[in-house]
């Protein structure tokens, strides 16, 4: 067995909170259980806390290998010195288990590849909601057992020198599989044999490689700095395994207005209430598209008057807010012109004083009905084209002006692969200098040849990645034969990938 990659990055938690907490191993309940058993006798970990992970056998502490922060660097133990490679954050994921975070990198404890084996490598990756990142905490007789909630697989290390290696192992308890947690500066100075008892809040939500970020979640990966990777609905239906490789989720049309109320007050919610309950039920981040559109609204609409029109879309807003309320994004307005116009702008308020006030009241009530999501000024060819993009910066300046609530601006990206990778972060600079972030919302890359595309995928994916303004990155389908756009999907029906769809895995760790 082999002792050593988690210990390595829990180690890292150590001194940044003076806090010490210790609990009597002799008084620790003995939960020496099968791989994959319960959870009884888990500790509560305090959220908000620091910690190192300190290896009963070599009284060494948890680390990243070299204190890299890059993805895929190996987790060790070594000598403990309270640097942040050695300092770790224990987030709340669900059902008892938790992401553990390095202080350092800002990466989390991984199982390389989800594997389920014996012996699998341990390591750090971007942060996301993969059980393989989800780890529980057991009080066991001289100290605590992590298990990797997709294996149920304990964290071992291989051997009590620096450097030794962590992995996953089926429970043998042993030494080399039972660490003491410890808050305050310095791995070796405080002792404790398991977490504080004091619970804290959960932690971040989901990450883009995972996890979720700037907005990752309304909260989730947005607070911690790491960033999702999302895709759309299949044909109208979620496909099984979405959530193994997307961490948000966007319905395709399902979200439309002329979608759910083709009749005036006869709401049909079945698709979105799958989507969304998809979307609760495996943690991942759900986005609302589109509120406010000169496309695919109802046709009943354009026969009310001007009064009526403004009720009617702020009661759209008020009843899907209400019967979602942890919507993590919304594109509040789509496609604003010269791409689109809403056939019932003038009811919602015209041009107005701004010369887009429809655009300020679409905002205004979205964020009245959904207090907590981000809300999105979403369009197209405004990271790839001069006349598109600085259409856009005028739209979206004056709105922003004008009091608009808008929280970050959408680029839906659909032409990016033509172009030369530094013109479109040019363009997402520029719009950054409006002071939001820029969410990649509908990326996609129509290209047959396989090589091809993935050679696009790779360089400009990772110009989205590393942009300090991109928060999180959509993709607009990703099943081959069912995308809006030819040649655009990535994986076949069966479950072969395209090189571009394994290369963005590989990269991603999913």
């Amino acid at each position: 067995m082999r002792f050593g990659t988690m210990q390595a990055l829990l180690a890292a938690a150590t001194g940044i909170l003076a806090v010490s907490c210790v609990i009597d191993p002799e008084e620790a309940y003995d939960a020496e259980t099968e791989e994959g058993g319960s959870l009884d006798g888990a500790i509560t970990i305090d959220t908000g806390a620091v910690y190192t992970i300190v290896g009963v056998q070599s009284g060494k502490c948890v680390e990243v290998a070299g204190g890299s922060t890059a993805d895929g660097a190996g987790l060790q133990i070594a000598s403990c010195n309270g640097s942040t490679r050695q300092q770790f954050r224990v987030e709340s994921a669900d059902g008892g288990y938790y992401r553990i975070r390095n202080v350092a990198s800002n990466r989390c404890l991984d199982v390389a590849n989800a594997s389920t084996s014996d012996g699998a490598r341990v390591q750090q990756y971007s942060c996301w909601n993969g059980q393989n990142q989800q780890w529980s905490f057991t009080d066991v007789t001289g100290g605590v057992r992590l298990t990797a909630r997709h294996s149920g697989k304990s964290l071992d290390v291989g051997g009590s020198a620096d450097g030794a290696a962590l992995q996953q192992w089926g429970w043998a308890n042993g030494d080399n599989q039972k660490f003491s947690l410890r808050t305050g500066g310095g791995g070796a100075s405080s002792s404790s044999s398991s977490s504080s008892s004091s619970s804290g809040a959960g932690g971040s939500g989901g990450s883009g490689g995972a996890g979720g970020a700037g907005g990752g979640g309304g909260g989730g990966g947005g607070a911690t700095g790491a960033k999702f990777v999302g895709n759309i609905t299949t044909n109208g239906a979620v496909r099984d395994g979405f959530a193994r490789y997307w961490n948000q989720i966007t319905p395709e049309n399902e979200g439309k207005w002329g979608s759910v109320e083709r009749s005036r007050g006869v709401r049909d919610w079945s698709a979105l209430d799958r989507i969304y309950n998809y979307a609760k039920t495996n943690n991942i981040a759900f986005k609302q598209h589109t509120f406010v559109w000169g496309a695919q609204q109802p046709s009943w609409i354009g026969g009310l008057s001007g009064s009526e029109q403004q009720a009617a879309v702020r009661d759209w807003m008020r009843a899907f807010c209400a019967r979602y309320p942890d919507t993590k994004y919304i594109d509040v307005v789509n496609e604003p012109p010269p791409h689109t116009t809403p056939s019932y702008k003038n009811g919602i308020g015209g041009d107005g004083a701004s010369g887009y006030d429809w655009i300020v009241n679409s905002f205004k009530w979205a964020r009245e009905f959904c207090p907590n999501a981000v809300l999105i000024l979403n369009d197209y060819n405004n990271i790839e084209y001069e006349g598109d993009h600085q259409n856009f910066m005028r739209i979206a300046r004056a709105v922003i002006n004008a009091g608009a609530p808008v929280d970050a601006l959408g680029a839906q990206a659909h032409d990016a692969y033509k172009l030369n990778t530094n013109t479109v972060k040019g363009y997402i600079d520029k719009l950054a200098s409006l002071g939001k972030p820029v969410y990649i919302t509908e990326y996609d890359i129509g290209i047959a040849d396989d090589n091809r595309q993935r050679q696009v995928m790779e360089e400009q994916f990772k110009m989205f990645w590393n942009h300090p303004a991109v928060p999180g990155i959509t993709l607009w389908g990703y099943i081959v034969g069912a995308t809006w756009r030819d040649n655009t999907g990535l994986q076949h029906s069966n479950g072969t990938m395209r090189p571009a769809m394994s290369w963005l895995m590989g990269f991603l760790g999913r």
